[in-house]
């Protein structure tokens, strides 16, 4: 297989990148006409409140130009004073409008100010408040999972790991577009805006600390730099990497993919088998939709099937994992059930059920 350019490929890239800023889940808060309406409205409460003080003294007050002071000298007092304008044409003169002027009315200009540059110290506090919560996930976020690609597959197979109890806190989706993380993070999951190809795009993941990686890319070839960049990057992670053609997937084995799905290849498989055998094609298409059916599932062996053969347990088992081998239920070498041992069975799964962090289910496209 040809690769193109990896300039070429951050080009492309490019186009569909709007910021590569790290986007945490979102909180939910009013919207902002509702905001800008209850400050209004609360100003305007301060400043009646203001002026019927004022008025309620106004023999304690000097208007320059006729030394008297109505209602609308009130409210044009109030108004000056609150804006901290203050023209000085009326002034309070008596000890009780002065007085009045230094612990009520002086406070309600502060809260009057405080009102007006709301929006602004909004702002600031919520720059603040993100820069303290992204701080504090990069500090917290440990041995999580890296998803590149929040496609089909990538969904499919978030789906499928969260199901074994993976909080979504622990879960960081990159992709090239903003629409897309947008998603992810209205889901629940942390995002990153950005082609993962680039070294500084992953580590804005985090994915030197990250324990597994997913890619699950549209290309080929954008699945093999992927690979190649995260293997760089960090050397003990598990990274499962998706390919459509099969003759792409060697060379992602080759570029540190531990484990290499083949979606064409799965595919034509369920196409053909339920030609062949439209029952067995809805068993098999069973078994690769999480949560209902038919669930593929390891888990460790328990003490009471310790020498025992595979067939001698409660579940169906279909395949043994013994070190790094996986060995078949009738395969000869097996011999009897050790306690090191895990077992892959096939059990009934209803919606909702969540499966343990030891019995976890098994990705099959």
């Amino acid at each position: 297989m040809k690769l193109p350019g990896h300039d070429a490929i951050a080009r492309q890239a490019d186009e569909h990148l709007v910021t590569h800023r790290v986007r945490l889940p979102k909180r939910v808060v009013e919207r902002p006409v509702r905001q800008v309406g209850k400050r209004l409205a609360l100003a305007l409460l301060v400043l009646v409140a203001t002026v019927l003080i004022v008025y309620a003294d106004r023999e304690g007050y000097r208007d320059s130009s006729d030394g008297s002071v109505d209602f609308l000298d009130a409210a044009y007092y109030a108004t000056v004073t609150l804006s901290t304008t203050g023209y000085g044409d009326i002034t309070p003169v008596s000890d009780a409008a002065r007085l009045t002027n230094i612990f009520v009315i002086t406070p309600l200009r502060v809260l009057f100010l405080i009102i007006l540059v709301g929006t602004t110290l909004e702002v600031l506090t919520e720059r603040t408040r993100e820069e303290w919560r992204l701080n504090r996930w990069r500090s917290t976020l440990r041995d999580h999972t890296v998803v590149v690609g929040f496609g089909t597959k990538g969904r499919s197979a978030l789906q499928t790991v969260c199901a074994t109890g993976l909080k979504k806190q622990q879960v960081v989706v990159v992709d090239p577009s903003a629409k897309v993380v947008d998603a992810a993070t209205a889901d629940g999951y942390a995002g990153v805006v950005g082609d993962a190809t680039r070294s500084e795009i992953l580590k804005r993941a985090e994915v030197e600390r990250a324990r597994q990686i997913i890619v699950a890319t549209q290309r080929d070839d954008t699945a093999v730099l992927v690979t190649l960049t995260a293997r760089q990057l960090n050397r003990g992670a598990k990274i499962v990497a998706a390919v459509r053609e099969e003759e792409n997937a060697p060379l992602l084995r080759q570029s540190g993919a531990d484990a290499v799905i083949t979606s064409a290849s799965a595919a034509g498989r369920l196409l053909g088998l339920s030609v062949l055998s439209p029952a067995a094609g809805m068993v098999l298409e069973d078994l690769i939709q999480q949560g209902s059916g038919l669930d593929l599932v390891e888990r460790p062996v328990i003490k009471t099937e310790v020498g025992r053969g595979p067939r001698e347990t409660d579940d169906l088992v279909v395949s043994v994992v013994r070190g790094h081998r996986v060995l078949g239920y009738d395969d000869p070498s097996l011999g009897a059930l050790q306690l090191t041992d895990r077992l892959i069975t096939i059990v009934r799964a209803t919606p909702g059920t969540q499966v343990t962090p030891h019995a976890r289910p098994l990705p099959t496209d």
